[in-house]
């Protein structure tokens, strides 16, 4: 699978972490950025990686900002993107079975690299259960257009 990664400076101590065990998993990622902790506009950084997700160049994007508030807010504004905010394993797993998103989204300042980690494997491993959700999926991209 092939991942579009992107983060703010409040996300860039958590990235070298994550990329490192997606790539050790076997994911194929895309770095848009930023590479410093040097402060810089978060909505430039979700524009690329939510730009690759829709082109279908990734599959997934992955988000991180401080909160993770702010790259969940820009990623919506796209059309094609659903993403969500995650912050707990739950919410991790329901977000892909239930709404089948394709962008997470999370913060660094207020959850530790090690379950920054976690949410992520688990987001990427989790299927849609399609079913009832599909229709609520396409009510959902209704508003795209």
């Amino acid at each position: 699978m092939k991942l579009a990664f992107g983060c703010d400076h409040g996300g860039f101590p958590a990235k070298n972490e994550l990329i490192e065990f997606l790539i050790e998993k076997g994911y194929e990622v895309i770095d848009c950025g930023t590479f410093s902790d040097e402060s810089c506009d978060y909505p430039d950084y979700a524009e690329k990686v939510c730009k690759l997700v829709t082109e279908k160049e990734c599959e997934k994007g992955i988000l991180i900002c401080g909160t993770g508030i702010g790259m969940s807010i820009v990623a919506n504004k796209i059309s094609g993107i659903r993403c969500a905010h995650v912050t707990d394993e739950f919410s991790a797993e329901m977000t892909r079975r239930h709404n089948d998103t394709n962008v997470i989204a999370l913060g660094a300042r207020i959850t530790s690299t090690e379950n920054i980690i976690k949410l992520v494997d688990i987001f990427l491993n989790t299927p849609f259960d399609g079913g009832r959700h599909a229709i609520r999926v396409e009510k959902i991209n209704s508003f795209d257009k």
